[in-house]
């Protein structure tokens, strides 16, 4: 019987270091090349400090050289390989001077991280078609130029394409239709590409829930500002509904490393996109019930988060300190806009 007991121990033993051993490996990343857009702070700038603690040179692009200044010194103080590459992601023609640039001074490409967005935060009547025009040329044009142009050499090296998206790009929120309407679209690109493309390129698409990146502070509230940030910052920022942003960044590297094609981050995420699949109906009804109580159209008035939060009182700060903390501490520095680009379109009924 001992015979018996101890030979079954040993076969479940080897088998399970049978299994271990097939389990995909991490890639060795060390001296690739990785390139992170929005790269200059909050999520993206955490993706680069995990890419360049793995052994990466990293490229990091943004529109502001300030906040670019800033991330790269964040970076090299890390002992990271970084640079820094000021480029407007929404115009055609900078994603070129930026693609050949990369090639240029940097040789070929080994992973492409999307990541770049904007947060317009509003209800529909106070909206323009340049708002929806804006999220889809950030979120869904840029990464599609940015891939297709990178491609050819992502081939060669059997590179990496990760494509941050948001639960926002499952479940269409209320107040959030540009942000909503660029990532549903992102999220297609990415998918189907990765659909039709051969395996030497590893595609990664990335659906986060709510993370405490201090997002809040840069994003823009139109209508109502100060009632928008109410609930935008707190939501964003609540520690049950929410993930740490360094932990999501973690999880993100990681799963590109294993060769995963698929990252679902937090349970709230994955509740609401089973919910979405088993009873749409139901999901609906529901946004629509929040759509309901969320504030009403009152003008054109826009602001950015870190203006709208000077109003707040002590116990919203209180509510919404921990992703207060992660602003400061992951370059969340929101940089005003000129006025030409902060369009205040009229309220439609």
């Amino acid at each position: 019987m001992r015979w018996t007991t101890a030979a079954a121990a040993a076969a479940t033993a080897a088998a399970a270091a049978t299994a271990w051993r097939a389990l995909p490996r991490p890639a060795d990343l060390t001296g690739r090349t990785a390139l992170v857009t929005g790269g200059s702070r909050g999520l993206g700038l955490l993706i680069a400090r995990e890419l360049g603690a793995a052994g990466c040179r990293v490229l990091v692009c943004a529109r502001s050289g300030d906040e670019l200044d800033t991330a790269v010194d964040d970076l090299r103080g890390r002992g990271i390989d970084a640079h820094g590459l000021a480029c407007d992601l929404r115009v055609e023609a900078e994603i070129a001077a930026l693609t050949a640039r990369v090639s240029g001074e940097f040789g070929p490409l080994d992973i492409l991280v999307n990541n770049a967005g904007v947060i317009r935060v509003g209800p529909i009547a106070a909206l323009s078609e340049e708002d929806l025009a804006e999220a889809l040329d950030l979120m869904f044009w840029a990464p599609y130029r940015l891939t297709r142009a990178f491609l050819p050499e992502l081939r060669e090296r059997s590179g990496n394409v990760v494509t941050v998206t948001s639960i926002g790009a499952k479940v269409s929120v209320p107040h959030l239709l540009p942000y909503s309407v660029g990532k549903f679209a992102e999220a297609a690109l990415a998918e189907g590409m990765d659909a039709e493309t051969p395996g030497d390129v590893r595609f990664t698409t990335v659906v986060p829930g709510l993370m405490r990146t201090g997002s809040h502070v840069g994003a823009e509230f139109i209508s109502r500002p100060g009632a928008e940030y109410a609930w935008f910052a707190l939501l964003s920022g609540l520690p049950v509904l929410s993930m740490d942003a360094e932990r999501a960044a973690r999880a993100i590297v990681r799963g590109m490393r294993q060769g995963r094609r698929y990252i679902v981050l937090t349970p709230a995420a994955r509740v609401a996109m089973a919910a979405k699949g088993v009873a749409p109906g139901l999901v609906q009804t529901a946004l629509r019930a929040t759509g309901a109580v969320l504030p009403g159209a009152a003008g054109t008035e826009l602001e950015t988060g870190e203006q709208a939060r000077e109003r707040t009182g002590p116990v919203l700060r209180l509510l919404t300190r921990l992703n207060d903390t992660a602003s400061r501490r992951f370059n969340q520095v929101p940089r005003p806009r000129p006025e030409a680009e902060m369009p205040r379109p009229e309220a439609r009924g």
